[in-house]
């Protein structure tokens, strides 16, 4: 097994794996919670620091789980983001949601309680309030920051514009920057490249990359023409519902397997090392089931891919 490799986040002094392990539709959802533990358990032994949960993800239920499996370790060995913005129950409850100052204090309080957590290393705005004042959302968080409650500030799929207004007025006001972007990003999705990253490079701010296996079409499971195996996402309601399967993508994918053999590399492994070929990609979140999904993903780490590589993957998604 390859030596796990680290990397800055951002302009930041925090140093995270160059894999995460995430907890999105799996851990306190579709995962048992044991098979969950098992599969952290498993991360922290191949030197994975990193782990994001959100406080959206089973309603709370992941930040218990991950929590729970991380208490064994020590506090400094591991770094854990978690997010605020989705509503956290159902009813007529109008200021629970989104980014205001009550929202947000109330979560991230409600996270380090459920995480058993004095405090959080990365506290992420899930998506960009529209309803809210961007000075509001920015003062608030920067009030954790000063508390000692979050270390590190960032964001979730907000747009270039929209951190370009943040950061300066970070900067005006002297509140605490954003040093991390959670976008998609993978073979399939590359849009961040042409405005986000751009910004991001220029400010400082490190993606933490999700779905960089396009929920598992990038692993090769899904075969054009074939049946959905019955173990997989795709072919659980409660998981595929942000899954876009068609053949034609399906046979781009399965182009890319003789790709990544030539480089000694499973297909998701080439998936991941694509993610990580670029420097502002501090890290590519996974997510695993079962142990050995962890094993494979985290082999991933420090794989340099060849300019031929490249323009050979370019050619074939085309």
């Amino acid at each position: 097994m390859p030596e796990m490799k680290y990397r800055r986040l951002g302009a930041s002094g925090l140093k995270v794996s160059e894999v995460c392990l995430g907890s999105w539709l799996t851990y306190g959802n579709a995962t048992e919670n044991e098979t969950a533990e098992l599969c952290i358990d498993r991360a922290y032994e191949l030197g994975i620091n990193f782990f994001d949960t959100a406080n959206g993800y089973a309603r709370g239920k992941s930040e218990e789980v991950v929590g729970k499996a991380l208490r064994k370790y020590p506090r400094d060995s591991y770094v854990v983001a978690t997010k605020v913005f989705f509503p956290m129950n159902d009813g007529p409850m109008p200021n629970n949601r989104g980014l205001s100052r009550k929202h947000i204090l109330e979560q991230c309080n409600a996270s380090l309680k459920r995480l058993g957590l004095d405090y959080i290393d990365i506290y992420q705005c899930h998506r960009y309030d529209t309803e809210t004042p961007l000075e509001e959302t920015l003062r608030a968080l920067d009030d954790l920051v000063t508390q000692g409650k979050v270390l590190y500030v960032g964001f979730s799929q907000w747009s270039e514009h929209q951190i370009a207004d943040a950061v300066a007025m970070q900067t005006r006001l002297n509140l605490d920057r954003f040093v991390s972007s959670q976008p998609l990003y993978n073979i399939l999705h590359r849009e961040l490249e042409k405005n986000v990253m751009p910004v991001c490079e220029r400010e400082g701010i490190g993606q933490i990359v999700y779905s960089p296996l396009a929920q598992g079409i990038l692993t090769g499971k899904y075969k054009p023409g074939q049946p959905l195996p019955a173990d997989s996402r795709a072919a659980d309601p409660r998981q595929n519902q942000f899954l876009r399967l068609n053949d034609e993508v399906l046979e781009k994918v399965q182009k890319l397997t003789p790709i990544a053999e030539s480089c000694g590399l499973s297909l998701a492994q080439l998936a991941l090392a694509w993610c990580l070929r670029k420097q502002n990609v501090s890290s590519v979140i996974i997510g695993a089931s079962r142990p050995s999904q962890v094993d494979e993903n985290a082999a991933a780490a420090g794989a340099v891919l060849s300019p031929e590589t490249l323009r050979a993957i370019d050619e074939t998604m085309a």
